[in-house]
């Protein structure tokens, strides 16, 4: 099959491994693998602290202008994928360029034209799903703010009764989809960088992909962003 493909056996299983591991993080980052607290399950937990904050506010100006900043954060990283994805078709027009730089490379040597295409429509595929991902969650970043807009504004009890319950917890809801469609494709930009290794050889891509996990296994679990989320300040419990 590998040479079906102009893929040696080293490359298929190189990229066995890349997608191993982009599948293990994504687990372990959603609180499927592991037991420890990742950052992005404290931030869910965050998430829906905000929305039930926001339902005791009769102003909600605060809320509106976070919202504001995601959706305008999520259409810069949906933009700079179709940037991303153009540059790789421009990569495929500079095919004997490329091949010529790479066979200069002390590490193994330029693969053939075919396995380099090949390699290039992955990384395309990386990008457009981080595309239709970022796209996704702007959409439902836009909901959220529907649903916040849904929310009865508080007087005295109204913002413990079912109706407001009910509407907080759609709004929360939707804030933590939006949030895990878009750390998904933030993660298929972190690892399109991982994929670039693949270029080079098939061992510096399975070196480029530890790396890169370590750094993101390193981000989610061991950070001070973490800590500074689920920790306490000094001298408290």
């Amino acid at each position: 099959m590998g040479d079906s493909l102009d893929l040696s056996t080293a490359d298929l299983a190189a990229l066995a491994f890349f997608l191993v591991a982009w599948l293990l993080h994504t687990f372990a980052s959603d609180g499927k693998l592991v037991s420890r607290v990742s950052l992005t399950t404290a931030m869910n937990a965050q998430r829906q602290a905000w929305m039930r904050t926001m339902a005791e506010r009769e102003i909600r100006i605060v809320d509106t202008a976070i919202m504001s900043g995601l959706q305008q954060g999520t259409a810069f990283f949906a933009s700079s994928s179709l940037i991303a994805i153009g540059g790789c078709f421009a990569l495929l027009g500079a095919s004997d360029r490329v091949l010529e730089v790479l066979s200069d490379l002390p590490l193994g040597g330029a693969p053939s034209r075919a396995a380099f295409q090949i390699k290039v429509f992955g990384l395309v595929l990386i990008l457009a799903f981080s595309f239709f991902k970022f796209g996704w969650a702007y959409r439902l970043f836009n909901y959220c703010t529907i649903l916040i807009g849904a929310v009865p504004i508080p007087h005295g009890e109204a913002s413990r009764n079912p109706v407001t319950e009910t509407a907080v917890w759609r709004a929360a809801q939707m804030n933590m989809l939006a949030g895990k469609h878009f750390n998904s494709g933030l993660r298929g930009v972190f690892f399109s960088i991982g994929y670039l290794g693949w270029f080079v050889d098939p061992m510096v891509f399975v070196l480029s992909t530890l790396l890169l996990l370590a750094v993101l296994v390193r981000r989610q679990f061991f950070s001070a962003a973490r800590q500074a989320v689920i920790g306490q300040p000094p001298g408290k419990g």
